[in-house]
């Protein structure tokens, strides 16, 4: 179909730190190049969530002068403690002396990662950029070649079974000499890129975990600004799971409360929601929540494969950067300084490619900037951190990470593999054992329709389902006699459901008004049956701090 066009230097998807550093960049680089930088979210902000501290390498070298032009770091990290919590009442302190250097948090700052991407597209704003919030890239557009050359934002007005409502207003085409990818974490169009251009031939699947977070104001008593508490153990390994807990001390008496569970767990009974809601209930997690209110939660995937699942970053036309492209630094549960220098050296790229009037075509020298970098060379240091974890679990894997890192410096002469994705993980119900999980207490857990509520999560009912299955029969059939279909867990929003009719008849249900755009369904689901695409524009959560 015909559709309208607007031409522009560079498309930018997704407004995220990745995204608005590349946007930002350009325009340092280039003052008359046009770019335009398209959000999913209802504003900048809206669907961001992380921890989350923030190292602030990449934005010392993005705006040195951030201090002074009010960046919202306002909490440098001033304490840092971890835990090994051995059981539901017990917990070890470890010492400074073994912990791996690269959880030291001295130096860092505990923020808002939404309000410092408010930050920055203020500031892209004010070097020229364009910013469209509210509206989805729904399609990548391709040329007459193959090469990428812009995206095609989402319809309007799409009724649940497809027909044109009153309101129908069609996508437009965001057209781009160069387009960036920087949706986050399992991108649906960096998915469908890689794929595509067969950017992760050669290297080993993408990892992931879940993070669960909710922000808690809490009373004078409990609140220690620029306190960081980081955990393992309890209570995933009881179900013989990875992942480490968190608890941020923010300014306004504000803490930030969350559990990474790793995607690589094998029980389908595990429930990551009710993981975490367990975990606050530990003493060194509740003596800093108990009296406080919780004022916002959210759910979001994170991307841990590291440099051994990083696809090829350039194709014909357009870049991964940020989490589209695997940037994150497991080792240091960290990726918006990592986001934010890919984006800064695609913008290199893209800048020097205008000057030399060139378009469409790759650029593969920022794949060779990129391994220039400071960047790419911490993720080098700390590659086998991600796999030790997953062969030998969260102790013995950090106690290799601590003699590899701070011992060698990461330059062992070997780096670990871990072949196995985690949808395939996953072993029969029947051979796992169940988890009773307690019932919520209304003070300290929560049951998950109340945390939804938090997240501000809304979307256009009338509107087709953006969880999309392959084979409508296959949760019913499949799933659910070998794994109690595992969706009705490892959602943290209530979106699936197994529904018994009054025959006795079972059926799959999705909730989609639910979802709060954490894409763990699309990693996790065992079949590879659920594809997560955008729904309507500003549908979703809308974080206000997260």
């Amino acid at each position: 179909m015909e559709r309208e066009y607007m031409d522009y230097d560079v498309v930018i998807v997704g407004a995220g730190p990745a995204g608005l550093s590349a946007a930002c960049r350009l325009k340092q680089l280039n003052a008359e190049l046009s770019v335009v930088v398209v959000e999913k979210g209802s504003e900048v902000g809206a669907h961001i969530l992380s921890g989350a501290v923030l190292e602030p390498t990449a934005l010392n070298e993005l705006f040195p002068d951030w201090k002074e032009q009010g960046a919202p770091l306002l909490t440098e990290v001033n304490d840092d403690h971890i835990y090994v919590l051995t059981g539901p009442e017990k917990g070890i302190k470890v010492p400074n002396l073994f912990v791996p250097k690269t959880m030291h948090n001295h130096g860092n700052y505990i923020i808002s990662l939404g309000n410092l991407c408010r930050w920055l597209a203020q500031q892209a704003e004010n070097l020229g950029v364009e910013i469209f919030p509210g509206f989805t890239a729904a399609e990548v557009l391709y040329g007459e070649d193959g090469e990428v050359k812009g995206i095609i934002t989402g319809d309007m007005g799409v009724g649940i079974n497809g027909e044109q409502k009153d309101t129908y207003m069609p996508g437009m085409e965001l057209r781009g000499k160069y387009t960036l990818f920087a949706e986050g974490c399992r991108g649906h169009l960096g998915k469908s890129l890689i794929a595509k251009f067969k950017l992760d031939e050669g290297k080993e699947p993408q990892h992931y975990g879940i993070g669960i977070k909710e922000i808690w104001k809490v009373s004078d008593e409990n609140y220690k600004q620029g306190l960081v508490v980081h955990s393992a153990g309890w209570p995933l390994d009881e179900s013989k799971s990875f992942g480490g807990g968190f608890l941020y001390h923010l300014e306004d008496n504000q803490v930030a409360v969350g559990l990474i569970t790793d995607l690589s767990y094998s029980n389908p009974h595990v429930s990551p929601f009710d993981e975490f809601q367990r975990f606050k209930h530990h003493p060194v997690m509740k003596q800093y929540l108990e009296g406080g209110e919780r004022i916002c939660y959210g759910a979001r995937a994170i991307v841990k494969g590291g440099l051994q699942s990083q696809p090829k970053m350039s194709f014909p036309g357009g870049l991964l950067i940020g989490d589209d492209a695997g940037t994150l630094n497991f080792a240091k549960i960290k990726g918006s300084h990592t986001a934010m220098k890919s984006g800064m050296i695609a913008a290199e790229a893209v800048a020097n490619a205008m000057a030399a009037e060139r378009s469409g075509d790759e650029l593969s020298e920022y794949g060779d900037a990129y391994q220039q970098s400071w960047a790419w060379r911490e993720l080098h240091t700390q590659r086998n951190f991600g796999p030790a974890q997953h062969k030998w679990g969260n102790i013995l894997g950090s106690a290799y990470a601590f003699i590899d890192i701070n011992i060698f410096n990461g330059k062992l002469p070997w780096t670990l593999t871990d072949t196995k994705p985690d949808h395939a993980t996953l072993k029969p119900a029947a051979e796992c054992p169940p988890i009773n999980y307690p019932k919520p207490d209304g003070k300290i857990s929560f049951d998950k329709l109340s945390s939804v509520f938090l997240s501000n999560t809304n979307h256009e009912e009338d509107q087709r389902c953006h969880l999309r299955l392959t084979d409508p029969q296959l949760p019913v059939a499949s799933n659910l006699p070998m794994y109690d279909e595992p969706a009705q867990r490892y959602c943290p929003a209530g979106v699936y459901e197994i529904v018994v009719e009054e025959s006795g008849d079972k059926r799959f249900q999705i909730n989609a008004q639910n979802c709060v755009h954490c894409k763990t369904c699309d990693i996790k689901d065992p079949a590879q049956n659920i594809t997560w695409v955008t729904p309507e524009g500003a549908g979703g959560p809308n974080y206000p701090n997260m």
